[in-house]
Protein backbone atom coordinates (compact mmCIF):
# COMPACT_ATOMS: atom_id res chain seq x y z
CA UNK A 1 0.00 0.00 0.00
CA UNK A 2 1.28 3.46 -0.91
CA UNK A 3 0.12 5.73 1.91
CA UNK A 4 -0.79 9.38 1.59
CA UNK A 5 2.22 10.26 3.72
CA UNK A 6 5.32 8.59 5.12
CA UNK A 7 7.20 9.66 8.22
CA UNK A 8 10.75 10.90 7.78
CA UNK A 9 13.07 8.76 9.88
CA UNK A 10 16.78 9.17 10.53
CA UNK A 11 19.28 6.29 10.39
CA UNK A 12 18.49 4.08 13.37
CA UNK A 13 22.07 4.33 14.66
CA UNK A 14 21.75 8.11 14.90
CA UNK A 15 18.62 7.86 17.03
CA UNK A 16 20.16 5.13 19.17
CA UNK A 17 23.06 7.43 20.02
CA UNK A 18 20.57 9.83 21.60
CA UNK A 19 18.85 6.94 23.38
CA UNK A 20 22.13 5.82 24.92
CA UNK A 21 22.60 9.28 26.43
CA UNK A 22 19.06 9.25 27.80
CA UNK A 23 19.65 5.83 29.41
CA UNK A 24 22.93 6.99 30.92
CA UNK A 25 21.36 10.13 32.40
CA UNK A 26 18.17 8.28 33.38
CA UNK A 27 16.29 11.52 32.72
CA UNK A 28 13.30 10.87 30.46
CA UNK A 29 11.03 13.90 30.92
CA UNK A 30 10.53 17.12 32.94
CA UNK A 31 12.67 19.53 30.90
CA UNK A 32 15.53 17.20 30.08
CA UNK A 33 18.60 18.41 28.23
CA UNK A 34 17.36 17.17 24.81
CA UNK A 35 14.02 18.97 25.20
CA UNK A 36 15.91 22.13 26.12
CA UNK A 37 18.28 21.71 23.17
CA UNK A 38 15.42 21.14 20.72
CA UNK A 39 13.56 24.18 22.06
CA UNK A 40 16.61 26.36 21.49
CA UNK A 41 17.21 25.02 17.99
CA UNK A 42 13.56 25.43 17.00
CA UNK A 43 13.51 28.91 18.49
CA UNK A 44 16.48 29.79 16.29
CA UNK A 45 15.00 28.10 13.20
CA UNK A 46 11.72 29.98 13.64
CA UNK A 47 13.49 33.22 14.64
CA UNK A 48 11.07 33.27 17.56
CA UNK A 49 11.11 35.51 20.62
CA UNK A 50 9.58 32.68 22.64
CA UNK A 51 9.06 29.03 21.71
CA UNK A 52 7.68 26.18 23.82
CA UNK A 53 7.87 22.52 22.85
CA UNK A 54 4.71 20.72 24.00
CA UNK A 55 3.16 17.29 23.83
CA UNK A 56 1.08 17.81 20.66
CA UNK A 57 -0.48 20.43 18.39
CA UNK A 58 -3.93 20.18 19.96
CA UNK A 59 -2.61 20.99 23.42
CA UNK A 60 -0.71 23.88 21.81
CA UNK A 61 -4.04 25.34 20.65
CA UNK A 62 -5.62 24.83 24.06
CA UNK A 63 -2.70 26.58 25.76
CA UNK A 64 -3.02 29.50 23.34
CA UNK A 65 -6.71 29.92 24.17
CA UNK A 66 -6.01 29.69 27.91
CA UNK A 67 -3.07 32.09 27.79
CA UNK A 68 -5.29 34.72 26.14
CA UNK A 69 -8.05 34.22 28.76
CA UNK A 70 -10.68 33.60 26.12
CA UNK A 71 -14.19 32.62 27.16
CA UNK A 72 -16.56 33.92 24.49
CA UNK A 73 -16.93 33.58 20.74
CA UNK A 74 -13.91 32.79 18.56
CA UNK A 75 -14.17 33.31 14.81
CA UNK A 76 -12.59 30.38 13.03
CA UNK A 77 -12.44 28.43 9.79
CA UNK A 78 -14.61 25.40 9.06
CA UNK A 79 -11.91 24.13 6.65
CA UNK A 80 -9.29 22.69 8.99
CA UNK A 81 -8.56 19.53 10.92
CA UNK A 82 -11.07 18.89 13.70
CA UNK A 83 -8.49 19.78 16.39
CA UNK A 84 -8.90 23.49 15.60
CA UNK A 85 -12.61 23.56 16.39
CA UNK A 86 -12.41 20.91 19.12
CA UNK A 87 -9.83 22.96 21.02
CA UNK A 88 -12.15 25.97 21.03
CA UNK A 89 -15.11 23.94 22.28
CA UNK A 90 -12.93 22.03 24.80
CA UNK A 91 -11.92 25.35 26.34
CA UNK A 92 -15.61 26.27 26.74
CA UNK A 93 -15.53 28.91 24.02
CA UNK A 94 -17.93 29.07 21.09
CA UNK A 95 -16.57 28.45 17.58
CA UNK A 96 -18.19 30.78 15.06
CA UNK A 97 -17.44 29.77 11.49
CA UNK A 98 -16.42 32.19 8.79
CA UNK A 99 -16.40 30.75 5.27
CA UNK A 100 -13.25 30.41 3.19
CA UNK A 101 -11.89 32.03 0.07
CA UNK A 102 -12.45 29.48 -2.75
CA UNK A 103 -9.01 30.09 -4.27
CA UNK A 104 -6.67 30.17 -1.26
CA UNK A 105 -8.90 27.90 0.91
CA UNK A 106 -8.07 30.06 3.94
CA UNK A 107 -10.55 32.06 6.03
CA UNK A 108 -12.10 34.89 3.99
CA UNK A 109 -11.31 38.28 5.58
CA UNK A 110 -14.16 39.85 3.56
CA UNK A 111 -16.56 37.81 5.71
CA UNK A 112 -14.76 38.23 9.04
CA UNK A 113 -15.94 41.71 9.95
CA UNK A 114 -19.61 40.85 9.39
CA UNK A 115 -19.30 37.94 11.84
CA UNK A 116 -18.01 40.06 14.75
CA UNK A 117 -20.41 40.59 17.66
CA UNK A 118 -20.04 42.00 21.15
CA UNK A 119 -19.26 38.42 22.27
CA UNK A 120 -16.36 37.97 19.85
CA UNK A 121 -12.99 37.79 21.59
CA UNK A 122 -10.59 36.32 19.06
CA UNK A 123 -9.86 35.01 15.59
CA UNK A 124 -8.36 31.51 15.24
CA UNK A 125 -7.35 31.05 11.60
CA UNK A 126 -5.62 28.09 9.93
CA UNK A 127 -2.86 28.36 7.35
CA UNK A 128 -4.21 25.65 5.02
CA UNK A 129 -1.90 23.09 3.37
CA UNK A 130 1.01 25.42 4.13
CA UNK A 131 -0.69 28.39 2.42
CA UNK A 132 -0.74 31.48 4.69
CA UNK A 133 -3.91 33.31 5.58
CA UNK A 134 -4.30 36.95 4.59
CA UNK A 135 -2.46 37.92 7.76
CA UNK A 136 -2.31 41.66 7.04
CA UNK A 137 -6.06 42.02 6.68
CA UNK A 138 -6.86 39.66 9.55
CA UNK A 139 -4.63 41.55 11.92
CA UNK A 140 -5.96 44.93 10.77
CA UNK A 141 -9.51 43.73 11.48
CA UNK A 142 -8.43 42.31 14.84
CA UNK A 143 -6.71 45.54 15.90
CA UNK A 144 -9.69 47.68 14.93
CA UNK A 145 -12.02 45.53 17.06
CA UNK A 146 -9.66 44.70 19.93
CA UNK A 147 -9.51 40.98 19.15
CA UNK A 148 -6.75 38.48 19.82
CA UNK A 149 -5.34 36.45 16.91
CA UNK A 150 -4.21 32.83 17.02
CA UNK A 151 -2.84 31.09 13.93
CA UNK A 152 -3.00 27.33 13.62
CA UNK A 153 0.24 26.83 11.70
CA UNK A 154 0.26 23.02 11.93
CA UNK A 155 0.83 22.78 8.16
CA UNK A 156 3.35 25.59 7.96
CA UNK A 157 6.68 24.43 9.32
CA UNK A 158 9.38 26.04 7.17
CA UNK A 159 7.01 28.52 5.51
CA UNK A 160 7.97 32.18 5.27
CA UNK A 161 5.76 35.07 4.25
CA UNK A 162 7.17 38.43 3.19
CA UNK A 163 10.61 37.03 4.15
CA UNK A 164 9.52 36.30 7.74
CA UNK A 165 8.64 32.95 9.35
CA UNK A 166 4.87 32.61 9.25
CA UNK A 167 4.86 32.16 13.04
CA UNK A 168 5.83 35.83 13.45
CA UNK A 169 2.20 36.78 12.85
CA UNK A 170 -0.61 36.89 15.39
CA UNK A 171 -0.52 36.97 19.17
CA UNK A 172 0.25 33.25 19.24
CA UNK A 173 0.99 30.66 16.56
CA UNK A 174 0.80 26.92 17.15
CA UNK A 175 2.56 24.05 15.40
CA UNK A 176 2.14 20.29 15.15
CA UNK A 177 5.05 17.88 15.06
CA UNK A 178 2.93 14.79 14.55
CA UNK A 179 4.57 11.92 12.65
CA UNK A 180 2.60 12.82 9.50
CA UNK A 181 4.18 16.29 9.29
CA UNK A 182 7.24 17.17 7.22
CA UNK A 183 9.11 17.90 10.45
CA UNK A 184 8.08 15.61 13.28
CA UNK A 185 9.01 14.39 16.73
CA UNK A 186 6.61 11.39 16.49
CA UNK A 187 4.18 13.31 18.72
CA UNK A 188 4.67 16.93 19.63
CA UNK A 189 3.74 20.53 19.06
CA UNK A 190 4.94 24.06 19.54
CA UNK A 191 3.69 27.41 20.81
CA UNK A 192 5.24 30.62 19.46
CA UNK A 193 4.71 34.18 20.67
CA UNK A 194 6.46 37.55 20.63
CA UNK A 195 4.69 38.71 23.79
CA UNK A 196 6.67 38.38 27.04
CA UNK A 197 3.60 38.25 29.28
CA UNK A 198 1.93 35.56 27.17
CA UNK A 199 5.19 33.60 27.13
CA UNK A 200 5.33 33.65 30.93
CA UNK A 201 1.75 32.40 31.18
CA UNK A 202 2.38 29.62 28.68
CA UNK A 203 5.49 28.53 30.58
CA UNK A 204 3.51 27.77 33.73
CA UNK A 205 0.24 26.73 32.09
CA UNK A 206 2.10 23.85 30.41
CA UNK A 207 3.71 22.68 33.68
CA UNK A 208 0.87 22.35 36.20
CA UNK A 209 1.18 26.06 37.08
CA UNK A 210 4.51 25.51 38.85
CA UNK A 211 6.50 28.46 40.16
CA UNK A 212 9.40 26.41 41.44
CA UNK A 213 9.00 22.97 43.07
CA UNK A 214 6.71 24.07 45.94
CA UNK A 215 4.77 27.08 44.66
CA UNK A 216 2.29 27.78 41.88
CA UNK A 217 1.35 30.73 39.71
CA UNK A 218 -2.10 29.27 39.15
CA UNK A 219 -3.93 26.56 37.22
CA UNK A 220 -1.94 24.49 34.75
CA UNK A 221 -1.83 21.14 33.00
CA UNK A 222 0.88 18.72 31.92
CA UNK A 223 1.76 19.69 28.34
CA UNK A 224 5.45 18.79 28.54
CA UNK A 225 7.16 16.47 26.09
CA UNK A 226 9.77 13.75 26.61
CA UNK A 227 13.45 13.24 25.85
CA UNK A 228 12.54 10.36 23.50
CA UNK A 229 10.44 12.66 21.32
CA UNK A 230 12.98 15.47 21.46
CA UNK A 231 15.67 13.04 20.26
CA UNK A 232 13.64 12.33 17.12
CA UNK A 233 13.23 16.06 16.55
CA UNK A 234 16.98 16.66 16.90
CA UNK A 235 17.60 13.94 14.30
CA UNK A 236 15.01 15.32 11.87
CA UNK A 237 15.57 19.07 12.12
CA UNK A 238 18.79 19.15 10.05
CA UNK A 239 16.93 17.26 7.27
CA UNK A 240 14.04 19.72 6.89
CA UNK A 241 15.38 21.62 3.89
CA UNK A 242 16.13 18.39 2.01
CA UNK A 243 12.67 17.06 2.87
CA UNK A 244 11.02 20.20 1.48
CA UNK A 245 13.11 19.98 -1.71
CA UNK A 246 12.09 16.36 -2.18
CA UNK A 247 8.42 17.22 -1.70
CA UNK A 248 8.75 20.07 -4.18
CA UNK A 249 10.13 17.70 -6.82
CA UNK A 250 7.19 15.32 -6.31
CA UNK A 251 4.68 18.19 -6.42
CA UNK A 252 6.20 19.62 -9.61
CA UNK A 253 5.94 16.21 -11.26
CA UNK A 254 2.27 15.91 -10.27
CA UNK A 255 1.71 19.40 -11.71
CA UNK A 256 3.05 18.41 -15.11
CA UNK A 257 1.40 14.99 -15.28
CA UNK A 258 -2.04 16.19 -14.15
CA UNK A 259 -2.05 19.21 -16.44
CA UNK A 260 -4.16 17.44 -19.13
CA UNK A 261 -6.99 16.90 -16.64
CA UNK A 262 -7.61 20.60 -16.08
CA UNK A 263 -7.98 19.88 -12.36
CA UNK A 264 -7.21 22.54 -9.80
CA UNK A 265 -4.12 21.28 -7.99
CA UNK A 266 -3.17 23.00 -4.77
CA UNK A 267 -4.75 26.28 -3.62
CA UNK A 268 -3.56 29.60 -5.01
CA UNK A 269 -0.43 30.21 -2.96
CA UNK A 270 -0.37 33.71 -1.53
CA UNK A 271 2.16 36.01 -3.19
CA UNK A 272 5.27 36.51 -1.06
CA UNK A 273 5.16 32.95 0.31
CA UNK A 274 8.08 30.56 0.44
CA UNK A 275 6.02 27.39 0.34
CA UNK A 276 6.79 24.07 2.07
CA UNK A 277 4.85 21.62 -0.16
CA UNK A 278 3.12 20.17 2.87
CA UNK A 279 0.27 18.52 0.93
CA UNK A 280 -0.89 17.89 -2.62
CA UNK A 281 -4.66 18.53 -2.72
CA UNK A 282 -6.65 18.11 -5.92
CA UNK A 283 -10.05 19.75 -6.41
CA UNK A 284 -12.39 17.69 -8.57
CA UNK A 285 -15.35 18.97 -10.57
CA UNK A 286 -17.74 16.89 -8.45
CA UNK A 287 -17.81 14.58 -5.47
CA UNK A 288 -18.79 11.76 -7.84
CA UNK A 289 -15.54 12.24 -9.80
CA UNK A 290 -13.54 12.27 -6.57
CA UNK A 291 -15.12 9.03 -5.36
CA UNK A 292 -14.48 7.27 -8.70
CA UNK A 293 -10.83 8.30 -8.65
CA UNK A 294 -10.39 7.37 -5.00
CA UNK A 295 -11.95 3.95 -5.58
CA UNK A 296 -9.73 3.31 -8.61
CA UNK A 297 -6.59 4.27 -6.69
CA UNK A 298 -7.54 1.90 -3.85
CA UNK A 299 -7.70 -0.94 -6.40
CA UNK A 300 -4.04 -0.21 -7.11
CA UNK A 301 -3.12 -0.11 -3.39
CA UNK A 302 -2.75 3.67 -3.38
CA UNK A 303 -4.15 5.47 -0.36
CA UNK A 304 -5.49 9.03 -0.54
CA UNK A 305 -7.22 11.20 2.05
CA UNK A 306 -10.29 13.41 1.95
CA UNK A 307 -8.60 16.19 3.86
CA UNK A 308 -10.51 18.12 5.12
CA UNK A 309 -13.79 16.25 5.07
CA UNK A 310 -16.43 16.77 6.20
CA UNK A 311 -16.71 20.50 6.74
CA UNK A 312 -16.35 21.22 10.46
CA UNK A 313 -19.75 22.92 10.29
CA UNK A 314 -21.15 19.38 10.26
CA UNK A 315 -19.89 18.59 13.78
CA UNK A 316 -22.75 17.84 16.13
CA UNK A 317 -21.45 20.15 18.89
CA UNK A 318 -21.19 23.40 16.91
CA UNK A 319 -24.80 24.10 15.99
CA UNK A 320 -26.13 24.89 12.54
CA UNK A 321 -23.73 27.32 10.84
CA UNK A 322 -24.03 27.17 7.02
CA UNK A 323 -20.77 27.76 5.15
CA UNK A 324 -21.59 26.94 1.52
CA UNK A 325 -18.12 27.39 0.01
CA UNK A 326 -16.44 25.17 2.58
CA UNK A 327 -19.17 22.56 2.36
CA UNK A 328 -18.73 22.42 -1.42
CA UNK A 329 -14.91 22.36 -1.38
CA UNK A 330 -14.78 19.71 1.37
CA UNK A 331 -16.80 17.32 -0.81
CA UNK A 332 -14.49 17.73 -3.81
CA UNK A 333 -10.94 17.89 -2.41
CA UNK A 334 -8.62 14.89 -2.20
CA UNK A 335 -5.00 14.81 -0.99
CA UNK A 336 -2.69 12.58 -3.05
CA UNK A 337 0.35 10.72 -1.71
CA UNK A 338 3.18 13.17 -1.01
CA UNK A 339 6.46 12.61 0.81
CA UNK A 340 10.03 13.37 -0.12
CA UNK A 341 11.00 9.75 -0.80
CA UNK A 342 7.93 8.94 -2.93
CA UNK A 343 9.28 7.21 -6.06
CA UNK A 344 8.59 9.19 -9.22
CA UNK A 345 7.23 6.09 -10.93
CA UNK A 346 4.50 5.98 -8.27
CA UNK A 347 3.68 9.64 -8.97
CA UNK A 348 3.35 8.70 -12.64
CA UNK A 349 1.13 5.73 -11.79
CA UNK A 350 -1.14 7.85 -9.56
CA UNK A 351 -1.38 10.55 -12.22
CA UNK A 352 -2.11 8.08 -15.02
CA UNK A 353 -4.90 6.46 -13.02
CA UNK A 354 -6.47 9.88 -12.41
CA UNK A 355 -6.15 10.90 -16.09
CA UNK A 356 -7.59 7.60 -17.32
CA UNK A 357 -10.44 7.53 -14.80
CA UNK A 358 -11.51 11.07 -15.59
CA UNK A 359 -11.30 10.48 -19.34
CA UNK A 360 -13.74 7.57 -18.95
CA UNK A 361 -16.02 9.75 -16.81
CA UNK A 362 -16.09 12.38 -19.56
CA UNK A 363 -16.98 9.75 -22.19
Amino acid sequence: MINVTKSTVPPLEEYIQYLQGIWERNHFTNHGCLVNELEEKLKAYLQANHFYYVSNGTVALQLAIRALDLSGEILTTPFSYVATTASIAWEHCKPVFVDIDPETLTIDPDKLEAAITNKTQAILATHVYGNPCDVERIEQIARSHGLAVIYDAAHCFGVTYQSQPITHYGDISTLSFHATKLFHTVEGGGVVTRNDDLAHKISYLMNFGHNGPEAFFGLGINAKNSELHAAMGLCNLPRVNAVIEGRKAVSDLYDSLLLPTGLITRPRIRSGTEYNYAYYPVLFASEADLLKVKQELVKHNINTRRYFYPSLSQLDYVGNQPVPITEDIAKRVLCLPLFDSLPHEIVSEVSNIIVNTLSHVMI
